[in-house]
């Protein structure tokens, strides 16, 4: 992993949007983890317009899909991630975000977008044979 600053160099953004495997809507989904504990928060959505604002400002933006518009994390509810690591996954078309996150990450008031569900399963460990 590279280190970097904010604003992340322009000819670096424009690599990184030029390798990013966006889908035919344009979007590419983000699986975003509490950087410092690998806890996964949320599955969200960007574009190339968001992913270049996050890179570029280092507060989370994403592309929402039921609003059709930009949505600066935390801008209506206070609860904002700050960028703390990008990658891409082998195939470039999943982006993996380790972000600092202040307040609940899910709209629901959660911690994570996961600590709701009524169907979550969980299994013993066992042996493989």
């Amino acid at each position: 992993m590279t280190a970097s600053t904010f604003p992340v160099a322009a000819r670096q953004i424009d690599e990184i949007l030029s390798r990013v495997s966006f889908d035919d809507r344009g979007l590419v989904p983000a699986v975003v983890t509490q950087h410092d504990t690998r806890e996964v928060l949320m599955l969200a959505w960007l574009n190339a317009e968001s992913l270049r604002m996050t890179l570029t400002e280092g507060r989370v933006v994403y592309w929402s899909r039921s609003r059709s518009e930009l949505w600066r994390k935390g801008d209506t509810s206070g609860n904002t991630q700050r960028l703390v690591s990008f990658a891409l996954d082998c195939d470039a078309d999943t982006i993996l975000l380790g972000v600092d996150q202040h307040g609940p990450a899910c709209h629901t008031g959660t911690r994570t977008c996961f600590d709701g569900d009524d169907l979550a399963l969980e299994f013993p460990a066992h042996d493989v044979a």
